[in-house]
């Protein structure tokens, strides 16, 4: 029986969904895509597979059916690229917002939250056309709102709590990836914070 090629810390040794929660600008599907990479797992982008159902950009289904009518979308497609095997999935910044999608991320895998800084995720948003909730006046202010409200939904739902910082998006890959790997080997470890 040949030798097995691969090293013994083999990406696809990482077992099950990666779920990436967060505000919109923390890095979410970019890091998934370098994480999907990594772990050999397939990426999905959240909002990106409900555009592709739709045929239509989010803006357009806030404009037609208001966030309540996007929300229930979100929850749908959600639930189902949940079910799938070996995924890394980058979640909408409201997913958290629906109890059962809390539920749902945390019964089907291991959840990262990617978290910003205020400054940062303004710095990343402020030009960005494709965003329902900030197109107001003061965004800076929306996100800061954002924040508030959301911060102990993706804690709660969070495994690991990673901050994204000034790094780069393969280092912070790569932080990700010792992260899980240590979780992985820690028994009995639920939760750790990643500065």
């Amino acid at each position: 029986m040949p030798d097995d090629p691969r090293p013994a810390q083999h990406p696809a040794t990482l077992p099950g969904n990666v779920f990436l929660v967060g505000l919109m600008g923390a890095g979410k599907t970019s890091v998934g895509r370098l994480l999907a990479k990594r772990f050999d797992k397939t990426f999905y982008d959240c909002d990106q597979e409900i555009e592709r159902r739709t045929g239509v950009k989010i803006p357009v289904i806030f404009d037609i059916e208001g966030e309540a009518g996007f929300r229930a979308r979100e929850a749908a497609v959600l639930l189902e690229l949940a079910a799938l095997h070996d995924i890394v999935l980058a979640t909408g910044g409201g997913a958290v917002v629906c109890e059962e999608n809390r539920r749902v991320l945390v019964q089907n895998g291991t959840v990262i939250y990617l978290r910003a800084a205020l400054e940062d995720l303004w710095q990343r948003t402020r030009h960005d056309r494709d965003r329902p909730l900030l197109q107001t006046g003061d965004r800076r202010a929306k996100l800061e709102q954002l924040i508030m409200q959301r911060d102990p939904l993706y804690r709660e739902v969070a495994t690991l709590i990673v901050d994204t910082g000034k790094q780069s998006l393969h280092s912070l890959a790569q932080q990700i990836e010792q992260r899980l790997r240590e979780h992985f080997q820690s028994a009995g470890h639920a939760r750790q914070d990643c500065t």
